[in-house]
């Protein structure tokens, strides 16, 4: 029984180096489970000349050739496809490496994989992530030639999960000012310790739209309510007049602490805070996160608590103002002492 849960744990310790040793998206030959068709592993050289064939590092002797792998020239043709031939083919010359090829177990296609698309614009550019952390890598492709399986296709890989999750840059060419008439495809392909994933998913550009949370920038109290002033993050396409956001405040009174929401610029007087979210006014979009919590601070006598703007929401103050704050408030400390020591 011991050296049974050793051989297990050899078997295991095995599995995990190989899915860990991968740091790039290799090229990939996808059989199905003893398909009696054979499919062809490439060594890909110019030059002429003998080459041998190594499996997982091990160079493969004649006792590796049988029905269901054989040479044919440089390339091999392997058939009958089964697990413990599943892994890294590599094709060598002496001791120089001429291409590597891994031989998976290729999945029935399907568009339900784990990933999620963002576009903070309608500039040329957008991020997906691809949630599942369990695939040795993932590469994604846009446009028909992606979904067609063609060369011509442009991968974009990433292999390195950040906070157990790929992430990808990609661009497209649609124009954000014409009307939105033509899907994006996108085509993904995710390799596991055994096979390779792969599917298409079609969307609109509009459908992924969530722009960056806005900017509040300033509170000014009027006779009735405050008027907010809020701008779209530096992110978001221009011209503004035509690329419009609408914003949503949520706040909290200071008397009985209720919170409130206002779809317009206008929020009622006796806030103690707010914070506000953007979307898209003509789709509509998806929501931005929301903006911190800001302080708000109105009437005279506060406004001197406005040094912090990344944490208070201000009328806009006159040039300098600031500035007098710290001297008046030097004077009147210096003006407590004085009256400290003469009584």
């Amino acid at each position: 029984m011991e050296t049974l849960s050793l051989w297990i744990y050899g078997l295991l310790l095995i599995s995990l180096t190989r899915a860990q040793q991968l740091n790039h998206f290799p090229e990939v030959v996808g059989a199905k489970w003893k398909d009696s068709n054979p499919v062809t592993l490439t060594c890909r050289t110019k030059t002429d000349g003998d080459v041998t064939w190594k499996f997982e590092g091990d160079e493969m002797g004649d006792d590796d050739y049988d029905e269901k792998i054989q040479r044919n020239g440089r390339d091999l043709s392997v058939s009958m496809v089964e697990n413990p031939m599943l892994g890294e083919y590599s094709c060598w010359r002496g001791s120089e490496m001429l291409s590597s090829t891994y031989l998976l177990l290729k999945k029935d296609e399907s568009n339900d994989f784990p990933i999620k698309c963002r576009a903070k614009s309608y500039d040329c550019n957008f991020s997906c992530d691809w949630t599942h952390s369990t695939q040795r890598a993932v590469h994604l492709g846009l446009g028909h030639d992606c979904r067609e399986g063609r060369e011509s296709c442009h991968w974009v890989s990433s292999v390195r999960p950040v906070n157990g999750e790929f992430h990808f840059n990609l661009s497209h060419s649609l124009s954000p000012y014409a009307e939105e008439s033509t899907m994006l495809e996108l085509t993904a392909e995710a390799i596991t310790t055994d096979s390779i994933l792969r599917g298409t998913k079609s969307f609109y550009l509009r459908d992924i739209i969530q722009p960056d949370s806005p900017q509040i920038v300033k509170c000014q109290e009027e006779e009735e309510n405050v008027n907010v002033t809020i701008d779209a993050p530096q992110s978001w396409s221009t011209p503004q007049s035509f690329f419009t956001l609408e914003h949503q405040i949520e706040y909290v009174l200071r008397d009985d602490g209720t919170s409130g929401f206002s779809s317009t610029a206008l929020i009622p007087k006796g806030v103690s805070k707010l914070r506000a979210r953007s979307r898209d006014s003509l789709v509509p979009s998806n929501w931005s996160q929301w903006t911190p919590w800001k302080n708000v601070i109105t009437g005279k006598k506060n406004l001197c608590k406005c040094k912090n703007t990344e944490k208070s929401c201000c009328p806009e103050l006159p040039s300098g103002y600031l500035d007098n704050c710290k001297t008046r408030k030097e004077k009147k400390k210096n003006k407590d002492a004085k009256r400290s020591q003469t009584s």
